[in-house]
């Protein structure tokens, strides 16, 4: 599975020690951030570059992880995209949830109050949670496509 990761300059050293930990978990990472922090860099362009890598990915099951200091930022950038479900997630139960459920694509993480200790049992359960599948789930997604 390959994961796009961005993030903001409040997000660049959970995002650079999160890049780490999943490479040494065995998956594919293309990150899609800066190579060092930018103080005046904005948000929305790294949302958009993450999407934009999943939605023309050759792994069909890509994903993508947004961060950013309060994760709300990406969250509300990447949603603006049909077919991109971003969920915004600290702790186990949302990472579960919003994959069973929902079957996001892209996790949001918050820079100022997640931890790498935190986020990385975060981002495992996000990774290995599978969508159920169930007929009310399926029939909730095509009804969030058709909103716009």
């Amino acid at each position: 599975m390959k994961i796009y990761l961005g993030s903001d300059h409040n997000g660049y050293e959970l995002r650079t020690k999160l890049a780490e930990f999943l490479k040494r978990s065995g998956f594919e990472v293309v990150d899609e951030g800066d190579q060092k922090p930018n103080p005046n860099d904005d948000f929305p362009v790294f949302a958009s570059r993450v999407v934009s890598a999943i939605r023309t990915s050759d792994d069909f099951e890509a994903r993508g992880i947004l961060i950013c200091g309060s994760g709300q930022g990406m969250c509300m950038a990447a949603n603006r995209f049909r077919g991109i479900r971003a969920a915004l997630c600290w702790n186990l139960i949302e990472a579960k949830s919003s994959r069973n459920d929902d079957n996001s694509n892209v996790l949001c993480l918050s820079a100022t109050s997640t931890s790498l200790k935190e986020a990385e049992p975060i981002v495992i359960t996000w990774l290995s949670t599978p969508f159920a599948g169930a007929a009310r789930f399926k029939r909730r997604l095509t009804e969030l496509d058709n909103l716009s």
